[in-house]
């Protein structure tokens, strides 16, 4: 694989049919609150949030209390707690860098982009609210599907939504390791965000170019495909 360079690719232009962003770690950071969450609910359930967290990140609420406390393991529950995050926390999240311009401009654009996030429909409508971002007309929740990341099926559902079928070409923006799995294993390119993992682990789970946050992700145009920009792309050596 190589040993890392720095940011420095050169800028390379590429079309997709359509986008597909996981939402946590690719358009904000929630890591302190999602911290301050799990340890809330460690101590309810009497397990170590360590253990917890270390579980937790780009993986549904619901199966990580499989692991950990399977009796709470239903979407009532879940709903509830997730719910209680933004409310709670709010002031623990930011956007990452870029995500605000790049999301208002696929929305003036009329290009198809949809939300595929682990987290819950309670979750997701609480960020939204919280940090007035641009709201997807195309989502994908933890609720939506049976199996949650790094199965492929999020990714699938998200383009069906998008309304293009399997000979479409779908670029997922991703930020974890699950994620960028979840998104070559349903046959598309991927766009990693050095944002909470080692880049390291990203391309270990197959990126196809890794970057430090959506700053270096940029709409040229929608007229058919979606033309995007990439820059500032991880160089190995």
């Amino acid at each position: 694989m190589g040993s890392m360079s720095n940011f420095s690719g050169p800028p390379q232009v590429h079309a997709f049919d359509g986008l597909l962003f996981d939402f946590d770690g690719t358009i904000i950071d929630s890591t302190e609150a999602i911290v301050k969450h799990w340890h809330r609910i460690g101590q309810e359930i009497g397990v170590d949030p360590a253990m917890i967290l270390v579980t937790s990140h780009g993986r549904r609420s619901i199966d990580v209390l499989k692991i950990h406390a399977p009796e709470r393991a239903n979407w009532e529950y879940v709903s509830s707690v997730e719910g209680r995050i933004p409310k709670e926390y709010g002031s623990d999240a930011v956007e990452i860098p870029g995500a605000r311009d790049i999301l208002n401009a696929l929305d003036e654009a009329g290009a198809p982009w949809a939300v595929v996030t682990s987290g819950t429909h309670a979750l997701i409508n609480g960020w939204l609210d919280v940090l007035k971002l641009a709201r997807p007309k195309n989502l994908v929740v933890a609720e939506d599907v049976k199996i949650g990341k790094p199965n492929p099926q999020c990714y699938q559902l998200g383009r069906s939504r998008l309304g293009f079928d399997e000979n479409s070409s779908m670029l997922v923006i991703e930020d974890a390791p699950s994620g960028v799995t979840a998104g070559k294993a349903a046959g598309f390119k991927v766009l990693a965000l050095a944002t909470t993992h080692d880049p390291t682990r990203l391309k270990q789970a197959g990126a196809d170019w890794i970057i430090r946050d959506l700053r270096s992700f940029k709409l040229i145009k929608h007229n058919g495909q979606v033309q995007v920009e990439i820059r500032n792309c991880l160089q190995w050596q």
